[in-house]
């Protein structure tokens, strides 16, 4: 499969489904060798399994990425398969908390989004920026949101969560790109994703409307639109970006 991407390797956290496995289908459409992570074991050989069937090469690593030992074996197994690793997306995330007041809101569940979200995407590209360095250079993506960079959330763990990827980003963007190493926090909006249609559906139910109607009315975009996005950034043609970049 020849593309912008070809010859190119791509970790994918979150990578079984949603945006995430939207964005692993279409960086091997654009001949990336792809490495799908995420816990969801049938969801994500799915996704490897669709990549081999359009002609592309694909390799499923179960992966917590709370854990640094995943993290670790994560971009060794990328580099073991395929020989280099140059892009980076992570995915992976959980919004959990949602509509709870502040002081009813425990501990546990805040903790638990920020470990997902927050020290998982640390996790993830502290391994990989080492082995990206090694091909040369590439591209770290790291998937934020709107949530808690430029408007509230229905979450405080999660708005929460989102600002700390903003600002990891903001941080690692000027220490790597000296090194050849481009990154970016992309912000989608409304994505028709699991995550998000449970997020409908909770503000439906707090606010005692049709849980259906809700649905159908929120106008929740394709997670494909978003895959299109990040595979241009991942390319050579975004070299020329900087920044943080919102979606639909």
């Amino acid at each position: 499969m020849a593309g912008r991407l070809q010859d190119k390797v791509a970790i994918v956290t979150g990578g079984a489904r949603g945006i995430g496995g939207a964005t692993a289908r279409e960086l091997a459409v654009e001949g990336a060798k792809v490495v799908v992570a995420d816990l969801l074991e049938d969801e994500a050989a799915g996704t490897v399994q669709a990549i081999k069937d359009a002609g592309g090469d694909g390799l499923y690593v179960k992966t917590d990425v709370t854990k640094e030992g995943d993290c670790r074996a994560l971009a060794r197994a990328a580099v073991d398969q395929f020989g280099r690793l140059d892009i980076v997306v992570t995915c992976a995330g959980i919004l959990q908390g949602a509509y709870v007041a502040l002081e009813e809101l425990d501990l546990e569940v805040f903790e638990r989004v920020q470990a997902v979200n927050v020290r998982g995407t640390f996790l993830t590209v502290k391994h990989a920026v080492p082995h990206i360095k090694q091909s040369g250079g590439g591209v770290v993506l790291c998937i934020s949101s709107g949530a808690g960079v430029r408007g509230s959330s229905s979450s405080i763990a999660y708005g929460t969560s989102k600002a700390g990827v903003h600002g990891m980003v903001m941080t690692l963007q000027p220490r790597l790109e000296p090194q050849g190493i481009r990154v970016h926090a992309i912000c989608p909006g409304s994505i028709d994703t699991v995550l998000k249609r449970e997020n409908v559906a909770d503000g439906a139910r707090a606010a005692g409307r049709d849980v259906p109607q809700a649905l159908a009315a929120a106008s929740l975009g394709a997670p494909e639109g978003v895959a299109k996005v990040l595979a241009f950034l991942a390319s050579p043609d975004a070299d020329y970006v900087r920044g943080t970049i919102f979606t639909r």
